[in-house]
């Protein structure tokens, strides 16, 4: 569990260097969505270095996967997009907590009616609550 945690922990520190650097990416050359390219083409050289000396597993059951498994892509695409556009702007801490903000909410649906596989949390009053102080909390820093 704590070796979770600490993978989770440092992805989560991961997101807003993401976002400060690609976004420093895009304003400094005037194209985020190029900024992204090169942001994804990083990413996947780094994937398949890492799905090849883990001896490649899965490849061949990829045909028969349900086909909105792969909007996943989708998905990270529209968020380096939006943040790479976003941060210089709007800040990077401003955009991330916002970020953050989504994820809570998603994260709280998708564990309560346990979609796509995931293990079911029921969103009861005290996890309610914390999701609550974490979005007021996120709230807060803003304010200030």
């Amino acid at each position: 569990m704590y070796f979770h945690a600490a993978i989770m922990l440092a992805a989560g520190i991961g997101v807003p260097l993401l976002a400060a650097l690609n976004a420093r990416l895009g304003a400094n050359i005037g194209a985020p969505a190029t900024a992204a390219v090169v942001l994804f083409s990083v990413a996947l050289v780094v994937a398949a270095v890492t799905m090849v000396l883990t001896g490649a597993k899965g490849v061949p059951a990829l045909a028969t996967q349900p086909k909105h498994l792969f909007l996943a892509g989708l998905l990270v695409a529209f968020y380096v997009i939006s943040i790479t556009y976003v941060a210089p702007s709007f800040g990077v801490g401003n955009a991330v907590f916002f970020v953050l903000l989504g994820q809570l909410i998603s994260a709280a649906a998708i564990d309560h009616f346990g979609l796509f596989g995931a293990r079911p949390a029921p969103l009861e009053a005290t996890r309610a609550l914390g999701i609550a102080l974490m979005g007021l909390g996120v709230f807060l820093t803003q304010r200030a």
